[in-house]
């Protein structure tokens, strides 16, 4: 297997908002980033990933961006990002940026005037059809919900917006709004950031003629109808060949609704496209059984479909292409309390169980700040309590226009689902605030940060904080960790999570026990060479306590 320096890293991700607020005045910054880089370097990660920081009227947190190049003001001015991309290099982390291109604010220079003629210069930038039958030109609904179509009088059109009615879909068919994009990967590249995630990527090649999605019509059929557009390849191809190529970088895209197979043609090692893809089929799993209501729901997660979807993965990406390993992020709840068990008793011990889980996997690890120290979705029980654009429209979607659900019930799909659940502020400290700012943060933090923070994990060896830190070690020093082919064993074993990575001679063994009973397996462990980690204090070879997770390493 080729070795990439990117299949070597551990990427952090920081949601700029919610991480450290240096000036207080209740919002993240990127000096209060500055502030926190050895905190970074101390974890043991490789890459930083920021969520968008571009200038933005913030409808949809930064993903609706006005400028692409120029810094939010209320995260700092291009100084300070210089100045931090300088001090993260000097600290041997690499900074690889956010880039949102299937759409724009619709506060961008762009739109504003590419909405007021069908003959201005900007005219063709965004994708417009005119009403068919006095209504919009086709079902699609848009993923945070309502119709993805928008009319303006002055176009006598309708604009497309696969997302927030203030987030216009860009046209990429017209060669300058691709030219425009590669432009602005140029600029922050010639910066010396070392690569993108790009959102939504697999998006922004439209079906020929965009026609009706077949029924059932839901925001997430829209979706999938949507995505891997006839001609995605050669958009990425082209980025790659013109831009991508030149330098030495990192690229995510994320992709939902991407297969396997998808995956391997975008990133695939001679595709010359992209490094990895962000899947969602492991996050999307226990959907709503009523199609109407889409994801929304509260059932927890079944192990074996979770193992069926991430062992598709491993397996079919294999020697093919590589795999983004993730088990939360900005748009998705805390992995401890979905995957895991967040209470008192099981917390610490279930999310190093889930932290060994994905870190011996194949691929590139990604972890999303406070994951480390084991952060919880914040319980909320009150609308007011919420913020995110997506959970706000689906309530006010499925709650009171269509009467699908009760507003109880909808509260409790919010609690286990809703983006805000990783948005709270970073836990630093049991100071007023977590440690995140002085002032009111913009977004309160959760209440049990005086039992969970930074400080507190690191006065404790035996912290999430610090297994994280030796897992990532382990990968740095372990090509079979890095590199090896991946076996699943008894995939329909709705207890543990077993597999095998095996590289030149070694093997390891990974076993992991996602109930909070005590059960048994032998898997020859008592025959191996080495333990390499474990989340208890001891082993005790074929038994496997609550959420206990260890590697076994079997040498040549």
């Amino acid at each position: 297997m080729a070795k990439q320096w990117f299949k070597d890293s551990v990427v952090y991700q920081i949601y700029p908002m919610s991480f450290q607020d240096s000036n207080n005045d209740g919002i993240g910054d990127l000096t209060g980033i500055k502030q926190r880089l050895h905190y970074i370097q101390n974890l043991g990660a490789d890459v930083i990933w920021l969520n968008p920081i571009y200038v933005s009227p913030n409808k949809d947190n930064g993903y609706d961006i006005a400028d692409y190049k120029n810094i939010n003001s209320n995260y700092g001015t291009m100084q300070d990002f210089e100045e931090l991309l300088q001090q993260a290099h000097q600290l041997n982390l690499k900074i690889m940026m956010d880039l949102v291109v299937n759409h724009t604010s619709d506060q961008h220079e762009w739109f504003k005037e590419n909405r007021t003629s069908q003959t201005n210069q900007y005219a063709d930038y965004y994708i417009w059809k005119d009403p068919v039958n006095g209504h919009e030109p086709n079902n699609w609904l848009a993923a945070f919900g309502g119709s993805a179509w928008t009319y303006v009088p002055e176009r006598k059109q309708y604009y497309l917006h696969i997302f927030a009615e203030s987030q216009p879909d860009l046209n990429w068919e017209n060669p300058e709004v691709r030219e425009a994009v590669f432009d602005i990967e140029r600029f922050w590249l010639n910066k010396g950031v070392d690569g993108f995630r790009m959102d939504v990527i697999n998006l922004i090649s439209k079906p020929d003629s965009l026609p009706d999605v077949p029924a059932p019509v839901t925001s997430g059929t829209t979706m999938d109808f949507v995505a891997d557009g006839h001609r995605l390849n050669e958009f990425l191809q082209q980025m790659n060949d013109e831009v991508l190529s030149k330098y030495d970088t990192i690229t995510v895209g994320e992709m939902p609704g991407a297969t396997p197979d998808d995956a391997i043609k975008y990133t695939g090692l001679n595709s010359h496209e992209l490094n990895m893809v962000f899947q969602f089929e492991h996050v999307a799993l226990s959907p709503n059984p009523d199609v109407r209501i889409g994801k929304w729901h509260d059932e927890p997660v079944k192990l074996v479909e979770l193992k069926q979807s991430l062992n598709r993965w491993q397996t079919s990406l294999d020697g093919k292409g590589w795999n983004s390993l993730y088990w939360n992020n900005h748009d998705q709840p805390r992995a401890v309390s979905r995957f895991g068990n967040d209470s008192k008793e099981f917390r610490d011990v279930s999310a190093k169980m889930l932290a060994t889980t994905l870190h011996m996997l194949q691929g590139t690890p990604y972890i999303y700040e406070g994951e480390e120290l084991g952060m919880t979705n914040g319980h909320f029980t009150k609308l007011a309590q919420y913020e995110d654009i997506e959970s706000l429209n689906f309530y006010d979607e499925l709650v009171n226009q269509k009467h699908l659900v009760t507003s109880e019930t909808m509260l409790k799909y919010l609690a286990n689902l809703s983006r805000d659940n990783a948005r709270t502020p970073m836990q630093w400290n049991k100071e007023v605030n977590a440690g995140f700012s002085t002032a009111t943060p913009w977004y309160a933090p959760n209440n049990n940060y005086p039992e969970i923070n930074a400080q507190k994990s690191l006065s404790d060896k035996s912290s999430v904080f610090y297994h994280y830190k030796k897992l990532i070690a382990l990968r740095h020093d372990s090509e079979v960790i890095r590199y090896g082919n991946f076996e699943p064993i008894d995939c329909d074993d709705d207890q543990v999570y077993a597999y095998r990575r095996h590289y030149e001679g070694q093997t390891i063994l990974v076993l992991s026990n996602f109930t909070d009973k005590t059960i048994s397996r032998d898997y020859q462990q008592l025959n191996a060479d080495e333990l390499l980690i474990n989340n208890y204090t001891d082993d005790q070879g074929k038994t496997l306590r609550p959420y206990e997770s260890k590697v076994y390493l079997f040498k040549k």
